[in-house]
């Protein structure tokens, strides 16, 4: 039987959503530490391994959080692709990054750490909870205020936000109510 799309995103919605944020906070965790005891040199080769790779931890944190992105025996679910769009529209980004870090290379973390966050804005609607405005407001604001009120500690302050505002997200998502489907709709 063929599942409607309002189905697929009761379905999609309905996930933990977990191993992805986790996987950015553990990244950013590591970026920030290293910006802390590095180079800024160092420090921008590791935003841009770090958040490349960000998607590979995710993929296998997912085997312990229960949703194995990996997994073949799901049915297919149109919004899972949708959200690995939106995955690629960020990574697409870093052709605005890369050009502005060539100018500045202490516009990284700002320009890294909002484009990549952009993201949740459509995450927030598919599964119809405020929570990836949340992310991405108080991500975005939060980024630009510390660029120009903390310059000097662009590589430590920027990373850690954005590791507490993960925090947050991750305890909102594990809070959050899932959406009931009544199943007598389906017949």
């Amino acid at each position: 039987m063929k599942r409607t799309l309002e189905e697929q995103r009761i379905e999609f919605s309905n996930q933990k959503f977990l191993a992805t944020p986790l996987a950015g906070l553990i990244v950013w965790t590591i970026i920030g530490c290293i910006g802390v005891f590095s180079s800024d040199f160092i420090a921008v080769w590791a935003i841009f391994i770090g958040t490349g790779s960000i998607v590979y931890l995710g993929l296998f944190l997912s085997k312990f959080t229960g949703e194995n992105f990996l997994d073949k025996s799901k049915p297919k679910n149109e919004f899972d692709t949708l959200f690995l769009f939106t995955a690629a529209q960020a990574i697409l980004v870093y052709s605005i990054a890369i050009p502005f870090f060539l100018l500045d290379y202490s516009s990284l973390p700002l320009s890294v750490g909002i484009l990549t966050g952009l993201m949740w804005l459509p995450f927030s609607w598919i599964i119809k909870h405020w929570v990836g405005i949340f992310h991405t407001l108080t991500r975005t604001i939060s980024i630009v205020a510390l660029w120009y009120l903390l310059p000097e500690y662009r590589f430590i302050a920027i990373p850690f936000t954005i590791v507490a505002i993960y925090i947050v997200t991750i305890i909102i998502l594990n809070g959050r109510e899932r959406i009931e489907y009544d199943t007598r709709q389906m017949v």
